[in-house]
């Protein structure tokens, strides 16, 4: 049944067509026109003017609607239907879960220090944005990394078959498979040549701290600030309910208000109570707890060249997990910096750097590097050098304040060498050495860092010069065997350098003999053949050929004696090993 101008017209839908209608203005334009069978006569209605459609059969009128809100869900791909099915008899509570995709909570801190201790506060950022108000809920925020993923398992998956045309072949015999077997599968020490001012390890120090080698690089250069929040701005409300950015910043207001637990690798705070609206944000108070600080200044080359930086060594006494986050440092009630920290487990220290130390300055430009060889030995014929590569480097520590500090420099590992003769570290990371000491107030300490690298050179002595040959033979820090065996095959290669210098001196008078015969027999074809000066060239051209029959069976004589010579010397050679253990 449709409504029709002002009429119902009820009838059997045969279908819809388009058909074209004249404009009022320009080209003729297509509209809609629904056929409708109503008794023996087809009647046809344009669909714009037809006010309302009734499904006059049940049936098909359920199975339109329930088309119609497919289609509609349709439009919503993060929304689909669920059915849950009871089975069983009786009554019983049901409780019904789902888990919606959040943003991850981050933490912000405050650390305020006085002269002899340190308080942290600190706060997990969370967000709602769901569409739906948290009232009184209990969050679990947990700390860690979980691997997690998104799998597509809503979407029907179809295997690609290939299509295959049957054929004719011959009977096959059953095969018969044999069994097979599845198979599978230096820490730098510097020598302590001057150590001026005061400049020694403290008491207690060694290694084991935890670092990170980048954390005070990227503390100084990528330091994120964390803006101070007014005293008075926000307030934390007895019901725990936060509005976005609700917290109160005043150092005797501020409360935990989690529980922690350890959850193995994971760790977990516990905030019950809480009501957000929603897309919203909070900052709730996790941390409130006093932690040890060691105050220092911190100096790393490759961060700022001239100045340390003003920085604390933090332990985390407060038995809470502290996630990674930036850190506002206040020192006795003024700002004093901004730093960032790393994931930092119960019972472990970190160290933070949050300001230039204007009153302190470093001098790393007094620096010296020397060689010499230390021993060698020679195996199959490849004479092995070990030479010794010594580097020094002084850390002149300026400090022109009024009062002593703790000075601590971090210097790089480089690969292959070692300290020597140098204060030991305080502590090793990865990728450097940290020396911890006394910068005493309006005085120039020094501390000297040296390090050496043992090398080793290979000389193959069967083509190696004579002269750098020498120079090995002459060195005393290499074994005396050695050394003998060097002279040796000196005198050896010298021996062949003698006969081939012979050969050399043949061939050139070789080659002079056969220049002058050249010129003579020139002169020859010029006179007459009856002269006496003919016969004075002729005698002088048999005089020279008796020569050079002389010269070649010399020179092939000595370049026999040559190749004996350098046999001789490569066996002597590729058998030699000395001062092998």
């Amino acid at each position: 049944t449709l409504g029709y101008s002002a009429e119902k017209v009820t009838g059997t839908v045969l279908g819809v067509e388009y058909r074209r209608k004249p404009a009022d203005k320009g080209d003729p334009v297509e509209v809609p026109v629904l056929n409708l069978l109503t008794g023996a006569v087809i009647r046809s209605f344009d669909m714009t003017a037809i006010a309302s459609i009734t499904l006059d059969d049940p049936q098909l009128q359920d199975e339109l609607t329930k088309a119609l809100v497919a289609l509609s869900q349709a439009r919503d791909q993060d929304k689909k239907p669920v059915t849950i099915n009871f089975t069983g008899t009786g009554e019983r509570r049901v409780r019904i879960g789902y888990v919606v995709e959040t943003p991850i909570w981050k933490t912000s801190y405050r650390l305020m220090m006085n002269d002899k201790n340190g308080s942290l506060q600190g706060w997990a950022i969370v967000e709602n944005q769901t569409e739906s108000d948290w009232n009184g809920v209990s969050l679990s925020l947990v700390s860690g990394r979980p691997i997690s993923f998104i799998m597509d398992l809503y979407q029907p998956l179809y295997l690609q078959r290939p299509t295959v045309v049957p054929s004719l072949f011959a009977g096959l015999r059953p095969q018969v498979y044999d069994g097979g077997t599845v198979t599978g599968s230096a820490v730098n020490q510097l020598p302590v040549d001057r150590i001026q001012g005061g400049l020694a390890q403290q008491p207690g120090a060694g290694g084991g701290r935890g670092g990170n080698p980048q954390m005070l690089s990227d503390l100084t250069v990528n330091a994120a600030r964390n803006p101070l929040v007014p005293r008075d701005a926000v307030t934390t409300k007895q019901t725990n309910t936060f509005e976005e950015g609700s917290i109160t910043t005043s150092a005797s207001s501020v409360r935990s208000l989690a529980s922690t637990s350890n959850l193995g690798a994971l760790f977990q705070y516990a905030i019950p109570n809480v009501t957000l609206a929603r897309q919203k944000s909070a900052m709730l108070p996790i941390v409130t707890d006093t932690v040890g600080i060691e105050r220092l200044s911190i100096y790393n080359a490759s961060v700022l060249p001239r100045n340390p930086l003003n920085g604390v060594r933090l332990k985390n006494s407060t038995g809470k997990h502290l996630l990674q986050g930036p850190i506002t440092v206040l020192d006795k009630n003024s700002y004093a910096g901004d730093a960032r920290i790393d994931d930092v487990p119960p019972g472990q220290e970190r160290l933070l750097s949050y300001g230039i130390d204007l009153e302190m300055t470093v001098d790393n430009t007094k620096n010296a590097q020397t060689f010499a060889v230390v021993t060698a030995k020679i195996n199959k014929g490849a004479l092995l050098v070990d030479r010794k590569y010594v580097a020094t480097l002084d850390y002149q520590i300026d400090n022109k304040g009024t009062k002593d500090k703790v000075i601590l420099i971090e210097h790089p590992i480089r690969q292959g060498w070692k300290l020597v003769e140098t204060q030991k570290p305080i502590e090793t990371t990865s990728a450097l050495y940290r020396f911890q000491g006394n910068a005493v107030a309006g005085k120039v300490t020094v501390l000297a860092v040296k390090e050496e690298s043992v090398r080793q050179e290979t000389v193959s002595m069967l083509p190696a010069d004579i002269g750098q040959l020498l120079t090995y033979s002459r060195t005393g820090e290499i074994p005396q065997g050695v050394r003998d065996a060097i002279t040796k095959a000196i005198q050896m290669k010298q021996a062949v350098l003698d006969i081939e210098s012979q050969i050399n001196a043949r061939t050139g008078q070789v080659s002079d003999i056969t220049i002058e015969q050249t010129r003579i027999r020139d002169n020859m074809r010029t006179v007459d053949a009856k002269s006496q000066y003919y016969e004075r060239l002729l005698a002088k051209l048999n005089e020279q050929e008796s020569t050079l029959e002389r010269l070649q069976k010399e020179r092939v004589d000595l370049q026999a004696k040559r190749d004996a010579a350098g046999r001789a010397l490569e066996e002597y050679l590729n058998g030699l090993t000395v001062g092998n253990s």
